[in-house]
């Protein structure tokens, strides 16, 4: 008897050897299988069509498969794949430099380069620690953040970010840091109580993406700018999601009109293409680490530090960005989705005049980013309908990756009107999910 045997799927295969992240495989359901991915639009092994209504976790900034950004790559693969950075330079990575110089606010004229967001972070609480020791202030070494804050998944990041729920078994481990309200009279207050101990403040400028979307006023960064100038102390802008278009500005800060001291860059820096990360600082923390001192240099380093292939995708994303007026572009986006949101989301006490018992609240936008909460149900990032919600939407045709009880949409430039009104039919029709 002749017996057939078939080759394990693609999510078969996966289940065998890999470990997903963010994610709980003893109750996850399987992953989707991907075969391409083009604009916004991902495509299923199977031929299904799955808008990116995300982003790809907030990286893939004008669209899946940007033929400019890939032909940028691939010269540059054939030109020079890649050369150590220490002791060594290339047209790439000086040309990204400078580029990133003029467009990025006034006073960051130093690019140190890493690999990701994360890594990004820590260079930068390197800099401003290694900084105050160069002073003789070695005892500046709490940074204040502010509450419900995630800067990434590494030791630093981790540190300056809020424990719960992401870091609670690592909490003994990390350095002290103070994490305060998103408004001026506590910062104060915590920097009052630091005394000379504080070292600086870092935050997600405009908005908090993994601590829930949650926006602050462009008038709380101008006052928060004020304080840390007036104090002498140095203003970390964590732009690692809200940079290159994503709140309707080139960067969060041109928003607010304020100049950090540091500013970390990664996802859209590449288009999303490729891994690749900066950390911008003024020439004040540059200069302090100029000497004849060997021993008073910035160790840090990564293998791929300056990659020539991610500085020429860089390069082609940023020139995209400028030349196609990205920002707008994803304001406009934003601002369909956030129109049809209030079309339909008043029949769940949205509104003032709506429910007495609201089953959505606080919906918001700052540029390309909207956001609204759930009120009923299991509140917070481990909000169990959070995996059901997302199953959900993907059965609809939308990728969208709930935070706990909190519905959003981040899309890319290229979406198109009909595709930003799916967008917002599956939000809604999530909210029935939800109540059911």
């Amino acid at each position: 008897m002749n017996i057939k045997r078939t080759s394990p799927s693609l999510v078969e295969r996966d289940a065998a050897v890999s470990w997903h992240p963010y994610t709980q495989h003893g109750i996850e359901v399987a992953p989707l299988p991907v075969s391409s991915a083009k604009g916004s639009v991902i495509t299923l092994e199977d031929g299904t069509e799955i808008i990116d209504a995300i982003s790809s976790w907030w990286a893939i900034l004008h669209g899946h498969g940007e033929l400019a950004i890939a032909q940028a790559m691939a010269d540059q693969a054939l030109r020079l794949d890649h050369v150590l950075f220490a002791g060594a330079t290339h047209e790439p990575a000086v040309r990204l430099a400078e580029r990133l110089v003029e467009v990025t606010p006034e006073g960051l004229t130093r690019v140190f380069y890493s690999d990701d967001g994360s890594t990004a972070i820590e260079v930068a609480l390197k800099m401003v620690i290694q900084f105050w020791q160069h002073q003789d202030q070695g005892q500046r070494r709490v940074f204040v953040g502010l509450e419900h804050a995630y800067h990434g998944d590494t030791f630093g990041a981790m540190a300056i970010g809020d424990p719960d729920p992401f870091f609670e078994p690592f909490r003994e481990l990390l350095f002290g840091a103070r994490l305060s309200a998103p408004n001026i009279k506590a910062i104060t207050a915590t920097l009052d109580e630091l005394g000379d101990t504080a070292a600086g403040v870092i935050l997600e400028p405009l908005v908090q993406g993994a601590g829930g979307m949650l926006m602050q006023s462009p008038a709380f960064l101008r006052e928060l700018r004020a304080l840390c100038t007036a104090r002498d102390l140095p203003l970390i802008a964590d732009e690692v999601m809200t940079g290159f278009g994503r709140t309707g500005k080139l960067f969060a800060c041109d928003v607010a009109g304020i100049a950090p001291d540091l500013m970390c860059l990664a996802k859209g820096l590449t288009g999303g293409m490729t891994p690749m990360s900066v950390t911008m600082a003024s020439e004040r923390f540059f200069e302090c680490f100029v000497s004849q001192d060997r021993g008073a240099a910035f160790f840090h380093g990564h293998t791929f530090t300056a990659h020539p292939i991610g500085c020429a995708a860089a390069l082609a994303s940023l020139e995209l960005t400028l030349s196609r007026d990205v920002p707008a572009v994803l304001d406009k986006i934003g601002a369909r989705i956030e129109s049809k949101l209030r079309e339909h989301l008043w029949e769940f006490g949205a509104e003032p005049s709506g429910a007495s018992k609201p089953r959505v609240l606080g919906l918001r936008r700052q540029g390309g980013i909207v956001a609204f909460d759930l009120a009923h149900g299991e509140q917070g990032y481990l909000a169990s309908q959070a995996p059901v919600l997302r199953q959900a939407a993907t059965a609809r045709g939308v990728l969208l990756r709930p935070l706990g009880n909190i519905l959003y949409a981040m899309p890319p430039a290229s979406t198109t009107v009909e595709q930003c009104d799916r967008i917002a039919e599956v939000l809604v029709e999530l909210v029935e999910v939800a109540s059911a």
